[in-house]
């Protein structure tokens, strides 16, 4: 079967269109939801013929207008829009990504002297490549493989970690889809995706929906066995030196019950470190 990855993205935006919201007058039953495909076709000012066209597969090469008018037809965001685009061609070429991934040591370096921000390293299919001394602490007993879709989807506790997890996991999975779009050749990328589809149907559900989204939470919530309760900020950095890694760094508000709670996590986590040196 042919790969119609176009025509899957078109048809399930356009179910999460609300007609109203869109201006579009409802007549008679609806029997999908969202936008019919000529109320697509007509908002996008192309033929229904042509449209129905790209859904099926028959036509791959849109123009970059006819692009332009079904992004804006389906109401879709910058990160949306940017993977309409790579999906149909007309994006940034994909990098050849299929080397093993390595994290810089320069970069590994800076993450150690951050004692009070836990940093992770994630790479092109979301496998943790690195993380600081606290990011580990933070996340501990959070093991269900070094990937963070699978540490999402199949650990028992991460309904219970992640305070808002079907918010979180809703984010993941569409930043996750951006970089299936930027890296459809690679193997990891197509592994991770091929085990979360077969083994999560909860993760299937939320793939199937077609979110695309690069930009993450500002904040989560967590619920740590140790020290309980914390809202971390988060900033994401682009590694330049490596295409599709980035660099994840939490921190809480100065002066909260989150910061106690992180300070009082460093020093259980150095307390260990140093026990198993001496031990």
């Amino acid at each position: 079967m042919v790969e119609n990855k176009l025509g899957e993205f078109l048809r399930a935006r356009r179910a999460q269109v609300d007609p109203e919201t869109a201006g579009v007058s409802s007549h008679g039953v609806r029997r999908v939801p969202g936008l019919r495909r000529e109320e697509v076709a007509a908002m996008a000012k192309v033929s229904f013929d042509y449209y129905v066209r790209l859904e099926q597969g028959r036509e791959r090469k849109p123009s970059a207008q006819v692009l332009d008018a079904l992004g804006r037809a389906l109401r879709l965001d910058d990160d949306a829009r940017l993977h309409l685009f790579r999906i149909a061609g007309l994006g940034p070429k994909p990098t050849d990504a299929a080397a093993a991934e390595q994290v810089d040591p320069g970069l590994l370096r800076l993450m150690d002297m951050w004692s009070d921000n836990p940093a992770i390293v994630l790479g092109r299919a979301y496998d943790v490549l690195a993380g600081n001394r606290l990011a580990y602490a933070l996340f501990d007993g959070f093991r269900q493989g070094p990937n963070l879709l699978m540490k999402m989807f199949f650990d028992p506790n991460a309904r219970t970690f992640y305070s808002d997890w079907d918010r979180t996991a809703s984010y993941t999975v569409a930043g996750f889809r951006i970089l299936h779009g930027m890296f459809p050749e690679d193997p990891r990328v197509g592994e991770v995706l091929r085990t979360m589809l077969d083994r999560s149907p909860a993760f299937t559900e939320i793939w199937e929906r077609h979110d695309a989204r690069g930009k993450r939470l500002e904040s989560k919530r967590f619920d740590h066995p140790e020290v309980g309760e914390l809202t971390l900020r988060i900033n994401a950095f682009d590694v330049k030196s490596a295409p599709g890694q980035e660099l994840i760094v939490y921190h809480a508000e100065p002066g909260s019950a989150s910061a106690e709670a992180l300070s009082l996590l460093g020093t259980l986590a150095a307390t260990r470190d140093r026990e198993r040196r001496t031990g």
